[in-house]
């Protein structure tokens, strides 16, 4: 069962999601918040696998929000979506880097609702091919960070071949073919560079291997 928690000032966008959600045998909505403090508040009470924050929101922001229940060892298990009504801009780009495992635009259809909140249940970045770009594109003029830069000599040479597959926007299938190893492998080498990196998940390293220069943006 896929616990989730749902963060937004809006009540009926809370009512809509809530419906959908319901409505899935697999699903259980176990709270409901309409501010980041009352948000983070139920996420300590009943640690959801899922937390759906919005990123504009009273007394507590969606970003400081994410950034509080990332920083917090007992939420570790809680994946931050974030919901916005207006795509990849500047507020999205810093809950990425907050800690947010990806976002959704609050117009979704709801198919892929419902099927991105089992993605990010299982892990995995809601970060598709095209929103990796849009990131890349974001850091093109941004100044390399030296402290991550440092934490990459942890890494392995595999490791970090793995790292800048996954920041190509490479599904761990993908990843096992280009580097012949098996899926489960490639996950291994992902999951120790994240814990070498303290990266939350997929999202953040994604982040952190173009802030680092452990990837260059193509030039178009």
């Amino acid at each position: 069962m896929i616990r989730v928690l749902l963060v937004d000032d809006q009540p009926l966008i809370r009512s809509g999601f809530r419906a959908l959600l319901d409505l899935e045998d697999d699903i259980e909505v176990v709270a409901e918040a309409a501010d980041g403090g009352e948000g983070l508040a139920l996420a300590r009470e009943h640690l959801p696998d899922i937390a759906l924050i919005d990123i504009q929101m009273p007394v507590i922001d969606g970003i400081e929000a994410t950034r509080r229940i990332a920083a917090d060892p007992t939420l570790a298990g809680v994946h931050v979506v974030i919901l916005t009504n207006y795509g990849l801009d500047e507020y999205v780009f810093n809950a990425l880097r907050a800690g947010a495992a990806g976002f959704l635009v609050k117009d979704i259809e709801p198919e892929d609702f419902l099927h991105s909140v089992r993605v990010a249940a299982r892990g995995d970045a809601l970060l598709a091919p095209s929103i990796t770009r849009r990131l890349i594109d974001r850091y093109v003029t941004q100044p390399l960070n030296t402290a991550t830069g440092t934490g990459l000599k942890e890494l392995t040479n595999r490791e970090r071949e793995a790292v800048a597959l996954v920041a190509q926007g490479l599904s761990n299938d993908q990843i096992a073919g280009h580097m012949v190893i098996s899926p489960l492998t490639a996950k291994t080498h992902i999951n120790r560079a994240m814990t070498k990196l303290h990266a939350r998940d997929r999202a953040q390293l994604v982040v952190l291997a173009y802030e680092s220069g452990l990837v260059a943006p193509r030039s178009s």
